[in-house]
């Protein structure tokens, strides 16, 4: 790769972490540079400050002037600028081009499972610190020390394994944390894995294996012992690098007072975020997190990746030892498709058999999660948010509040939600929030989370039992008049929307063309206070008719729990995928019907979420159909 200084470079996805670092050093190399990014946040807006152009969004035209066009695999195969750039030859990727930079200078590139971007960031900083004219490119940012810097001296990199353009970096020293088995998405099996290492580790002039070093007589004033490794390898560059051990000493705690953003980072009163996402890198995130709980550790984790999801599944149980509290997250999917087995789902069905936390929920959103534990928090208790996805998101939120805005907030009577749904399973509310109307639950799945949103019984006409309408093919169906037209409930090929002429909603009577009815919904908004039915519906002869042909539900359920797929049934679907013998926590798959869940003995409303996760998911991967819910509340999380 012999590109001429003054040649224009466009980088796709420049707000990419290690893109952004790879542009800005490329920029301080005389390359003229550009890019683009669907989002334009605090990174995009410091290269613009360093006079990097950014677009927003993605087109051909953005790559028409360009000499190279660089990309990560993260960046979809469909987009067009990596489409053109592939078709023109000009396309290249970052861990490429990276790896040519470093292989062409005095350099050090930092590898390994665990620890890089802390690694790197004591490196570049303890060289920078003693003198040198440091450049680097880093996957994380420390304060005031930005993702990279231009220099005439060493280089700095740290070198991402994850494409495998580890192989292709011949630096002067090459600094390996630790080698653990990861990224399965492009390592199919762990020889591959660690092969990619050996290959570094010959193309490199030097190479220091930070698990071997001893810290002999060094006091490196950080808490840690995986922080004082990480030290200890950057010492080793530096002594390697020709400094004296009391030049070292003189500016290492300067060095090592501030981890990288992310690394156990205290963002509000009580609330610390860290990137971890791998089992080992989460148990020293929680170890520390535990050091400093007097009270409840509750742990918000969002799993990187279906592939690695499936891969450490039966890894991850024990990274969460010491955890009181651990609200699971939807699996951040990156650039992957899903794939069976590596939902959230799966790995709350995994963890809840291990037993390793006492308080274990499902949350359907990293909101939805954050909600629950900031109502929770009490004086004493830390929160600990985990992952590489968009939980990040969260943080600004968190950071923005007033300091501790959950203080105090638990302290008022809490109101359970058990009673508001037939599986009688659900979480507290604390009122103040939105208002839901409900009628008797019959169809009503709650989540376990702590919320503010305030469930509310239906009253009047609508809030009548259906069963008093005494309409033949509703026979023996549960629930309220009104509940039934929400969701245009039926049975034998009947719903109730053919018994109706019109619903008054919210004080306005609508005609029955007006509410929208299909298929188990309805378009109405709103509260539903009285309807008016078709003459000469109730035929009590035929309603025992139906009644005698009707399967008689076990308690706590609440019927069907998925619609039936055009010209099919979701019950023959579930069964021969397999779903009949499902059970996770307390909750379980009726034995006389695939397309029922049983909330038995001890189960939650989180058991009842994942078991219903993983029946989709069955039909999902057998048939390539994703069966739509029935059961209000429930929703689609993967």
């Amino acid at each position: 790769m012999n590109l001429l200084p003054g040649s224009n470079i466009h980088f796709i996805g420049i707000g990419g972490v290690g893109m952004a670092a790879l542009a800005f050093l490329l920029k301080g190399e005389g390359y003229e540079v550009d890019g683009c990014d669907v989002g334009l946040g605090p990174r995009v807006k410091w290269l613009e400050k360093e006079g990097i152009k950014v677009a927003k969004g993605h087109a051909r035209e953005h790559i028409e002037n360009a000499s190279l066009v660089i990309a990560t695999p993260a960046v979809a195969q469909d987009n067009p600028e990596l489409i053109a750039a592939k078709n023109s030859g000009r396309l290249a990727w970052r861990g490429e081009v990276l790896a040519d930079i470093v292989s062409k200078r005095d350099s050090i590139a930092v590898c390994g499972s665990h620890g890089k971007t802390t690694t790197s960031t004591f490196i570049a900083k303890l060289l920078k610190a003693l003198g040198e004219d440091v450049a680097w490119a880093i996957g994380g940012e420390t304060g005031d020390f930005p993702v990279a810097g231009t220099g005439k001296g060493p280089l700095v990199v740290e070198a991402d394994e994850s494409d495998g353009t580890l192989a292709l970096y011949k630096p002067s020293i090459l600094v390996v944390t630790n080698c653990e088995y990861d990224h399965p998405d492009f390592f199919k099996t762990p020889a591959e894995y660690f092969a990619c290492y050996d290959k570094a580790r010959s193309g490199a002039k030097i190479v220091i294996e930070s698990e071997k070093l001893v810290m002999g007589d060094w006091e490196i004033p950080v808490k840690e012992e995986h922080n004082r490794k990480n030290a200890r390898a950057a010492i080793e560059v530096a002594l390697l690098w020709g400094y004296k051990k009391e030049e070292i000493e003189k500016v290492l705690a300067q060095v090592v007072a501030k981890l990288p953003d992310r690394r156990f980072e205290r963002i509000a009163e009580q609330v610390y975020t860290d990137y971890a996402h791998h089992p080992t890198e989460m148990k020293c995130a929680i170890s520390m997190a535990r050091a400093i709980t007097r009270g409840t550790l509750r742990v918000l984790f969002q799993p990187h990746r279906y592939s690695r999801t499936k891969a450490l599944l039966e890894t991850f149980p024990a990274a969460f030892e010491g955890v009181d509290e651990l609200i699971l997250c939807p699996t951040y999917a990156a650039f992957e498709k899903r794939i069976e087995g590596g939902d959230i789902a799966n790995l709350y069905a995994e963890v809840r058999k291990s037993g390793v936390v006492k308080k274990l929920y499902l949350a359907r959103s990293v909101q939805e999660a954050w909600n629950h534990a900031k109502l929770e928090m009490r004086e004493g208790d830390t929160a600990l948010l985990l992952g590489a996805g968009d939980i990040i998101k969260l943080r600004d939120e968190i950071a923005s509040s007033a300091a501790a805005p959950y203080s105090g907030a638990g302290l008022s009577s809490a109101k359970e939600l058990a009673e508001y749904s037939f599986f009688r399973v659900g979480g507290k509310t604390f009122g103040g929030g939105k208002k839901r109307i409900v009628g008797a639950g019959s169809n009503l799945w709650i989540s376990d989370l702590t919320t503010n949103e305030e469930y509310v019984r239906s009253s009047g006409a609508a809030a009548r039992s259906g069963a008093e309408l005494h309409i033949p093919w509703m026979a023996g169906i549960p629930g309220t008049i009104g509940g039934w037209l929400k969701m245009n409930a039926g049975a034998f090929g009947h719903s109730i929307s053919e018994a109706v002429k019109r619903v008054k909603v919210d004080g306005k009577w609508l005609e029955k063309d007006e509410c929208g009815f299909g298929y188990r919904h309805s378009s109405i908004e709103g509260e539903i206070e009285d309807v008016e039915f078709l003459p000469c519906v109730q035929d009590r002869e035929s309603e025992k008719e139906y009644l005698q042909r009707r399967k008689i539900f076990p308690p706590r359920c609440c019927g069907s729990v998925f619609k039936n797929p055009p010209n099919d049934f979701a019950g023959r679907l579930l069964e021969e995928a397999g779903a009949k013998n499902l059970r996770i926590g307390g909750a379980y798959v009726w034995e006389n019907h695939a397309n029922v869940i049983v909330a038995g003995k001890n189960s939650t409303s989180s058991d009842i979420l994942a078991l219903a996760l993983v029946m989709q998911e069955k039909v999902f991967f057998r048939f390539g159909i994703l069966l739509e819910f029935e059961i209000s509340g429930l929703v689609s999380i993967c």
